[in-house]
């Protein structure tokens, strides 16, 4: 099939989601101007560059709401952490994204305890195995169809970065001991069972 973007697609569900996978969740911690913990899950998120290392999250706000409280406190504060999701914290994480009002602190809501960072203000979920503490950096608007909504790319710089020693293995990340999910289309999720290594060819 094909379809442009224009126009409806014609299937159940908007299939665009399942296309682009899996993605990586961000699991962003900021705090408000008040000191109020705000925790909520990125299927948009992605690290964008290494040297400095970058990430971004894209939040989509409907009318009612167009900047997410993610957003406006990292704009309002200029700091948020990424904690990394793994399978054993899925249903912690799946409870952290209820639509609730800014003043209520998912993350006690989620029942997760927290930490504090090293070199920002809000605080990291303990029981995750990798944080990236993070400086903001910069907001980018992106076009939006729906009217009074909004689309932004918030982007941020990465100074610090905790890695649980029980993830490593011979100084290594390993994935069967992280197992991270992701988010793939509609409401399914998968997590990093399989690896395989590909060298790249020298010319």
């Amino acid at each position: 099939m094909f379809y442009e973007t224009k126009d409806h697609h014609g299937l159940p569900h908007d299939p665009f989601k399942s296309c682009v996978v899996p993605r990586p969740i961000g699991w962003i911690t900021t705090l408000d101007r008040n000191g109020v913990v705000n925790l909520a899950p990125y299927s948009f998120f992605n690290g964008v560059a290494s040297e400095p290392p970058m990430v971004m999250f894209a939040s989509s706000g409907p009318a009612s709401q167009p900047t997410k409280d993610s957003q406006a406190n990292c704009e309002a504060t200029g700091e948020f952490v990424v904690n990394l999701a793994t399978w054993e914290l899925r249903e912690a994480m799946n409870r952290s994204s209820a639509p609730v009002a800014p003043e209520v602190d998912e993350m006690a809501l989620a029942g997760l305890e927290q930490v504090p960072s090293r070199l920002v203000k809000p605080p990291r979920i303990a029981a995750s195995p990798i944080h990236l503490e993070c400086l903001y950096h910069q907001t980018v608007e992106l076009p939006c169809d729906v009217p009074g909504a909004r689309n932004a790319l918030v982007l941020g710089r990465v100074v610090g970065i905790h890695i649980s020693d029980d993830v490593l293995t011979d100084g290594l990340i390993d994935m069967a001991k992280f197992v991270p999910i992701a988010r793939l289309g509609y409401m399914d999720y998968t997590k990093a069972e399989t690896v395989f290594t590909m060298h790249r060819p020298v010319a």
